[in-house]
């Protein structure tokens, strides 16, 4: 079930976020505008697209989602791959993700205070130029 469920909320995400996808809500909220005077505006000819509109939003809330999730655990595992093979790296690093707010807040300014002088701009600065000293 699992699997299928992903297979299916990757496909819908993915077409979701194509053009193809936007022009098709576009021509339906097009022939729906069209057919208002057929149907006399009626109250009917409104509950339609808006429990169609709002049962789509319901759905595709859960597969974003899904794919959001996914690609944030993905994400974490390979950044977490790379802080174990460097050698440089602090492997306490390494899950921080599960982490309160506040938690990670803290680390990030304790790391931004031991690569310089914020209060300059200087931590950018130079950080990149480490980094570019690398290559």
């Amino acid at each position: 079930m699992e699997r299928l469920f992903t297979a299916v909320a990757t496909r819908i995400a993915g077409f979701a976020g194509q053009p193809e996808a936007f022009v098709l809500a576009l021509g339906a909220i097009v022939v729906w505008g069209l057919t208002g005077p057929l149907f006399g505006y009626s109250d009917t000819w409104q509950l339609v697209v808006n429990t169609a509109t709002t049962i789509v939003t319901f759905l595709m809330v859960f597969l974003i989602q899904n794919s959001q999730n996914r690609d944030a655990a993905a994400m974490q595992a390979k950044l977490d791959e790379l802080i174990r093979a460097s050698g440089e790296a602090r492997n306490r690093f390494i899950g921080i993700e599960h982490l309160t707010e506040h938690e990670l807040r803290e680390i990030r300014e304790a790391i931004e205070r031991e690569g310089g002088d914020e209060a300059n701009g200087t931590v950018r600065i130079d950080t990149v130029g480490r980094l570019l000293g690398r290559l």
